[in-house]
């Protein structure tokens, strides 16, 4: 029987006990690129321009086991991710159309269940469409996976390239969401 969990790729070292980094103004999000089998995860702290990559991974969710199986042990997971990082604003891909509606319903459950963990604790969300992230990052919004791996490497100054892909677009959605938010702020200021 395969166990679920998480593979984390810990990248910056610079955090204290609490599992902050003490820097004042500084957004730690999570970005997350769900699937059904393969959920990405990145962790992105965002200080004034400044982007550092926290940690990357994937949670695997055996294929296995019942569909309401794998439901909880993603929400225990998420839960696990969150009181490790201690994030104040998570991010996460919209669902893309198909043609296979069984694949969309499992992506909505899981989708669902990372709202779900995310809302419980007060989190601020954001949700954007796979071009959008690709057009935050890339400029093209069809842009392919290996173009958007290599932005996010040269965005957060990773020395490869953040693998899995499920775990890069994980962390692209949170660059993304950095972005959203700065622009945000920049507009708060000009009101």
């Amino acid at each position: 029987m395969t166990t679920p969990g998480f593979e984390s790729i810990p990248v910056n070292a610079e955090t204290g006990s609490d599992g902050q980094n003490g820097l004042s103004g500084e957004l730690r999000i999570l970005g997350i690129d769900p699937g059904s089998q393969r959920t990405g995860f990145g962790i992105v702290s965002a200080c004034g321009a400044r982007l550092d990559c926290i940690s990357y991974g994937c949670i695997r969710l055996p294929a296995d086991k019942p569909v309401p199986y794998r439901l909880r042990d993603l929400f225990d997971e998420m839960n696990v991710i969150l009181d490790r990082y201690r994030v104040n604003d998570m991010a996460v891909e919209n669902l893309f159309t198909g043609k296979n509606a069984q694949s969309i319903l499992k992506l909505g459950q899981i989708r669902g269940v990372i709202l779900l963990s995310g809302i419980r604790r007060g989190l601020p969300i954001g949700e954007y469409p796979p071009a959008t992230v690709k057009q935050s990052l890339v400029g093209y919004g069809r842009a392919d996976k290996p173009q958007v791996q290599y932005m996010v490497q040269k965005i957060l100054k990773l020395p490869g390239l953040p693998r899995p892909a499920d775990a890069a677009d994980a962390l692209a959605v949170a660059i993304c969401h950095a972005n959203n938010r700065r622009l945000e702020r920049r507009l708060e200021c000009t009101t």
